[in-house]
């Protein structure tokens, strides 16, 4: 269903030993916990040790934790707000995070699970208190808004026992504040998602949609029949 992922960034292909969640630990309390401007600075020399790779200008705020970060990658530009989790604690998963991806306050990231795969795209912005989970892939696409207290959760409950098909969200798409994206739902390019909604089912590209369930209500010109 998902589109393929950036190929560069290699997934954590054995466990994390105790040893090696220990340092992190360790690194994230002692450097994370110290304040502007000495902590950014600090943070912005030790960080990118943990990384598989992170390129230029990377910003990192007090408070945020990176676990697992042997299988994360991030771009150029990128910007992690303060009390941030990001988490890795299974075999075959990564998080990728784009050039420009910034990650505002409160962000909780997790693969919960083996072979997971995430993905956020250049330029997207992901608001306060967002939640985002496997097991299944996550793919957020290009220059895309995830407004505050938003569930991007990759696994679902049904008759056969737990789902984890996946998450696909397209470029320049913007979900509204307290949006819940579920397992199996792909929403096309350019499409608005209102506030509050619960997406269980695909939306067309140049859509927009709202309620509980979501639905349609309007289709650009560009959108298709």
């Amino acid at each position: 269903m998902l589109a393929q992922f950036n190929a560069d960034c290699e997934p954590l292909t054995s466990p994390p030993t105790t040893q090696s969640r220990i340092l992190e630990l360790v690194i994230f309390n002692l450097v994370g916990c110290i304040p502007h401007p000495l902590g950014t600075l600090l943070r912005k020399l030790i960080y990118p040790l943990t990384l598989a790779h992170v390129g230029q200008k990377l910003s990192i705020s007090q408070g945020v934790e990176l676990l697992g970060a042997r299988a994360m990658e991030f771009g150029n530009n990128v910007q992690i707000l303060r009390d941030t989790r990001l988490e890795i604690k299974n075999l075959n998963s990564f998080i990728y995070l784009g050039n420009g991806v910034c990650l505002d306050r409160g962000v909780d990231i997790r693969t919960a699970g083996s072979d997971c795969w995430i993905e956020i795209g250049d330029s997207s912005y992901l608001g306060p208190y967002v939640c985002m989970a496997g097991p299944g892939h996550i793919k957020i696409g290009k220059n895309c808004l995830i407004a505050s207290h938003s569930g991007v959760y990759a696994n679902n409950h049904r008759d056969y026992g737990l789902s984890r098909e996946g998450i696909e969200i397209e470029d320049n798409c913007w979900i509204g504040s307290g949006v819940r994206i579920l397992d199996g739902v792909t929403i096309g390019r350019g499409s608005v998602i209102g506030a509050g909604s619960v997406v269980t089912k695909n939306i067309p590209r140049d859509s927009i949609a709202v309620g509980v369930p979501a639905k349609v209500i309007k289709r650009s010109k560009n959108g298709a029949a």
